[in-house]
């Protein structure tokens, strides 16, 4: 047989099979890269034995010459060697690629996937950078987040804390120069200008403990619907002396594993604000129902809503309603304690706007009988 004819036969069963190989390469790049590199082997060897085959088939005879077997593998070779350098060279486009976007992540603080990643390997790295990249991203947000509610805190408390005592400090020099005409009333003043800092400062510790996961607290089994009902009793008067009627709606007996002091300082915040912002003539209802597997207590007030804007700030340190002036302000720190207290219990606190007003939901475990 020709010579040159071998050698024609042997490159034409060479590309066809090394077409087939970069088809099923393709089909691969979804899959392992050490599946794309023993396809190149079997391609290799099958070029080498279709060409051998054929050539084989066409002088029917099973001796070749040495000058037609060095043919066959070096035509072989050559374009197994090229499907090797487009795997490879496609290998390490996608690694530059990825290089490029992970360059990128720390300029633009957000990492970009490149697209039609070669490998299954690549791929998989690409779409870890990218939820470390969302993870970080939203671990930004949280820290901006709660630095803005900690400049917020700051600024509020200190004004706070400005006002009584510099009324302390006006109320000691009148007492001290003998120049207080009402003395009972400078001390009263004094007194509830104490009580309201020892309220703040408690405030500010109890929620650095909950920040700090160092609260304390002796869980035990509670009848929530008697506490409930125990809090609601307590604060009646203060209704009445507002104007606003509070009502205990749907009390259903559940059994729950908490702190019943803790979970009643978040009862009588969560009522407190809504008897503090609801004008009068108004209701502030409770409910409590369960609720697959989870003791839900529901507090409503009218009080015309919270802007959808603020909602999300709601358990931020130092927000307060934009309503409350005065001495109805407070720190701003009770709906973050309730969230932590909440939360401590493996709990969750949240809030909607209903229509007239709002409505904060306590959601906690129900003890299994």
């Amino acid at each position: 047989m020709n010579p040159l004819l071998i050698v024609l036969v042997a490159l034409c069963e060479s590309v066809g099979v090394g077409l087939v190989g970069m088809v099923v390469l393709r089909i691969l790049r979804l899959h392992p890269v050490g599946h794309s590199l023993v396809a190149v082997i079997v391609i290799t060897v099958c070029a080498m034995n279709a060409s051998t085959l054929t050539v084989v088939l066409a002088t029917r005879s099973l001796r070749l010459p040495v000058a037609a077997d060095l043919a066959i593998n070096l035509v072989a070779g050559i374009v197994s060697i090229g499907i090797g350098l487009l795997l490879g060279r496609s290998v390490m486009r996608g690694g530059r690629m990825l290089a490029d976007a992970t360059r990128s992540f720390g300029v633009d603080q957000r990492f970009r996937a490149p697209d039609d990643p070669p490998t299954a390997e690549l791929a998989e790295l690409a779409r870890e950078l990218a939820s470390t990249s969302d993870k970080l991203a939203e671990s930004r947000r949280r820290e901006q987040a709660a630095e803005a509610s900690r400049r917020r805190l700051v600024a509020w408390i200190s004004h706070d804390l400005r006002s009584p005592l510099a009324r302390l400090r006006i109320l000691a020099e009148s007492l001290e120069d003998g120049v207080a005409d009402d003395i009972q009333g400078s001390c009263r003043k004094i007194r509830a200008d104490t009580e309201r800092l020892t309220g703040m400062v408690d405030d500010l510790f109890e929620l650095s403990r909950i920040q700090a996961g160092t609260l304390r607290l002796r869980p035990r089994e509670v009848a929530l619907d008697d506490l409930i009902s125990d809090e609601v009793a307590g604060l009646e008067v203060l209704a009445a002396d507002r104007g606003v009627r509070l009502r205990a709606g749907t009390i259903q007996p559940v059994t729950v594993h908490v702190d019943d002091r803790a979970i009643t300082r978040v009862l009588n915040n969560l009522l407190g604000n809504a008897l503090r912002y609801t004008p009068p003539g108004t209701v502030v209802s409770i409910d409590v129902r369960a609720v697959d597997g989870w003791a839900v207590v529901s507090v409503a007030d009218q009080c015309g809503g919270i802007p959808e804007q603020e909602l999300a700030s709601v358990f931020e340190m130092g927000w307060r309603g934009t309503r409350a002036t005065g001495a109805e302000r407070g720190g701003g720190l009770g709906l973050s304690i309730a969230l932590g207290i909440v939360q401590a219990h493996q709990g969750h606190l949240t809030v909607r706007n209903v229509p007239g007003g709002c409505c904060f939901e306590v959601a906690l475990p129900l003890v299994v009988t």
